[in-house]
């Protein structure tokens, strides 16, 4: 389609309006970037608008505002959760189930933002305010910041789960708090070089504030879950070794008896050994009996002595 050239009049007109003076203001919790787009000219990038302020730009200018300050994303399946618990796989071939949550800044230092902006925000619309989309709104939409994490933080992340959980067996993941914080550890170390493999480590630790050190992301994981069936076969398991360590008490008490034995025999013979054991468990019965009677278990009726009293002896059924 054929466009007709404007007047030389409504040139200048356009021209004065596109110089005109506006304003991009944040939030606390958000930062903007500010492209050129002036009739005529390519756009190309103006400044970064930091958290709490309000730069006056031109009114032909474009600007896209991002989430600034703490952050999370939540993996426990909640309702509000950005994913479902991470499914894993131990060293030894258990299944575990990993959930968490991760919290992080987004890195806002000025080129570090415009990098994002240009290779990952606008093309992924993760903006939660753009002019060329929502200009006229108020609201924020975070649809889009939401399905980013999903791509450059959440894949990286079960990434680095998995690697991780590669390297402890799963009974240790499961029972050993120390051992879990090993893994909790080690996935720290490894999530970073999964974000850099993913699109860039666009993401720091949630005291960032857009100078100095970026940091690692701080993570904090549940105990990890498998399933019920290797619950139960862990449960068995250990079950079966305090049984086994029973049974070994006891033979071990029974060696020890028939070595006394022995050496019974061979210091009295084999019927002196056995007249020294009778005499044993009737001084042991007798301490039994005492002990009865002086706890009032066993009855005493005192007897005249040369008393004819008799006592019946109990009949016995045939």
């Amino acid at each position: 389609m054929n466009r007709k050239p404007l007047p030389i009049i409504a040139l200048a007109a356009l021209a004065s309006a596109a110089t005109a003076c506006a304003s991009v203001s944040t939030e606390p919790d958000e930062v903007a970037v500010v492209y050129n787009g002036a009739l005529g000219s390519a756009t190309k990038f103006s400044k970064c608008v930091n958290v709490s302020s309000r730069d006056g730009v031109n009114m032909s200018d474009n600007s896209w505002t991002y989430p600034a300050g703490q952050r999370t994303f939540s993996f426990n399946g909640a309702g509000d959760a950005e994913a479902k618990p991470i499914p894993v796989v131990s060293k030894n071939d258990v299944p575990l189930t990993i959930a968490g949550v991760a919290t992080f800044a987004l890195n806002t230092e000025c080129t570090t933002l415009r990098q994002f902006h240009e290779r990952i925000g606008r093309n992924k619309k993760a903006f939660v305010y753009g002019t060329e989309t929502t200009a006229n709104s108020d609201t924020p939409d975070y649809s889009g910041w939401r399905t980013m994490l999903s791509v450059y933080f959440g894949e990286p992340l079960k990434r680095a789960l998995d690697a991780a959980a590669q390297e402890f067996n799963g009974e240790d993941l499961y029972n050993d708090p120390a051992i879990k914080a090993k893994y909790e550890a080690r996935v720290g170390e490894l999530f970073p070089d999964f974000m850099k493999k993913a699109g860039g480590n666009y993401f720091c630790n949630p005291n960032f504030n857009g100078q100095g050190e970026c940091g690692n992301v701080v993570l904090t994981l549940q105990k990890p879950v498998p399933p019920q069936r290797f619950v139960d076969a862990m449960a068995s398991r250990e079950a079966a070794k305090l049984e086994k360590a029973a049974q070994q008490e006891i033979n071990q008490k029974v060696d020890i008896e028939a070595e006394a034995i022995k050496r019974l025999v061979d210091l009295l013979g084999q019927d002196g050994a056995v007249a020294w054991r009778q005499a044993d468990l009737a001084e042991q019965q007798n301490d039994l009996l005492n002990k009865a009677v002086e706890k009032g278990q066993v009855p005493v009726y005192p007897v005249p002595q040369n008393n004819p009293l008799t006592f019946p002896l109990p009949s016995v059924k045939q």
